[in-house]
């Protein structure tokens, strides 16, 4: 017998090419987990984010007040939303994720500048992901002295000098040392259930499949809702030991605080550890392997990680990007732990993210139901 044959090997080369045809999971994990790294990177990540949402507390509305308002604008990092009145309307709009910035110009700002009084404009800022204001914080002292040398002429020229006419005062809230890790740690929590919690589930079902077992499950009549809510609540208990566990080494490890109801967290993570398992049932209907399970759980986790806001702001995506990021479950969550931890949100603050987190879940049993069911058959 020869060594090596040509035949033999070409027979081997197409046999892998013909398997390669039929696991058609595997082929399309090939061809488009590159597609969509290279769409992502290329287009939807930006670390350094503009047009980000700014509210203004109108103290005075003089010409010099509009300039600066003007010029903020013109920047391109700040995007005028509306008003408030006062600070604990500010501290709401922050605290909600309504606005990134509040802009307070004091009352008797036109008169106190040209008095030469050096007035003070207060920029308090959500600090929480400091590199989503960073950028917008640096650039602001260099647009208003523009904004000085360009409207402080004439009579008023003698106030344009050294000092600055007007001071500005930061008020970095939620974060004031601009800690990564404040802002990290709580996040990384999302990533990490989402992570275990499909995979896990995924895998789980699709090996009973592949051992028999679940043939005689389908035999019996069990319904499609009776089996995924067998399947998924044991692994519940598993992600309440994930979180207990990350919980307390990012208070004792990191120093996190925890400053919100513990009310809205036990809500918020019950639904996101849900919402992932229900994730992994669906892709468990979808596969005929473990390793296909694997490999579509991981295709599950790049969107978690690259459009959630974890590692990149989630403001500085362009429309598109945060309209995909807006059904993926990480976001919402990460939104909801990072309200609730950094911020002192309680329940009534992250409404609006359980509902998100409840349709997404909705919409997701559908699905797995619809293609349990078509097993069946």
């Amino acid at each position: 017998m020869k060594w090596f044959s040509i035949n033999r090997f070409v027979a081997v080369l197409a046999k892998e090419f013909v398997q390669m045809r039929r696991d058609r999971v595997t082929f399309a994990m090939m061809i488009g987990l590159p597609i969509i790294q290279l769409l992502l990177f290329g287009f939807a990540i930006n670390a350094d984010p503009r047009n980000l949402p700014t509210m203004i507390d109108l103290g005075d509305n003089g010409p010099m007040t509009r300039a600066v308002v003007s010029a903020m604008q013109t920047s391109d990092y700040f995007e005028f939303i509306g008003y408030v009145n006062g600070y604990e309307d500010g501290e709401r709009a922050l605290r909600t994720g309504s606005a990134n910035f509040v802009v307070v110009i004091p009352p008797n700002f036109e008169r106190d500048l040209i008095r030469g009084d050096k007035p003070e404009i207060l920029l308090a800022a959500d600090a929480s992901d400091p590199s989503a204001t960073g950028g917008a914080v640096n650039a602001l002292g260099g647009i208003l002295n523009v904004v000085a040398r360009q409207n402080l002429t004439g009579p008023l020229a003698h106030v344009v000098g050294q000092p600055a006419p007007f001071s500005i005062n930061v008020q970095r809230h939620y974060n004031p040392e601009g800690s990564t890790a404040t802002n990290i740690v709580p996040g990384l929590l999302g990533i990490i259930l989402s992570m275990t919690m499909v995979m896990i589930t995924a895998v789980a079902i699709v090996k009973e499949t592949e051992q028999g077992t679940m043939e005689m499950l389908i035999a019996t009549p069990v319904r499609p809702l009776e089996v995924m809510l067998g399947k998924i609540l044991p692994y519940v208990f598993v992600g309440y030991v994930q979180t207990l566990v990350f919980l307390a080494a990012s208070f004792a490890i990191f120093d996190i605080p925890f400053t919100g109801e513990k009310l809205a967290f036990f809500i918020g993570f019950n639904l996101y550890i849900i919402v992932n398992l229900a994730l992994g049932f669906l892709i468990s209907t979808l596969v005929r392997s473990q390793m296909q399970a694997m490999q579509l759980s991981f295709f599950t986790i790049l969107p978690s990680i690259l459009l959630s806001g974890f590692m990149f702001p989630f403001s500085g995506m362009p429309g598109w990007a945060q309209f995909l990021g807006t059904g993926v479950p990480a976001t919402h969550f990460l939104r909801l732990i990072r309200k609730v931890m950094l911020k002192g949100a309680g329940v009534s603050d992250v409404t609006s993210e359980y509902i998100s987190l409840v349709v997404i879940l909705l919409v997701i049993g559908l699905i797995a139901a619809k293609h349990y069911r078509q097993t069946l058959d």
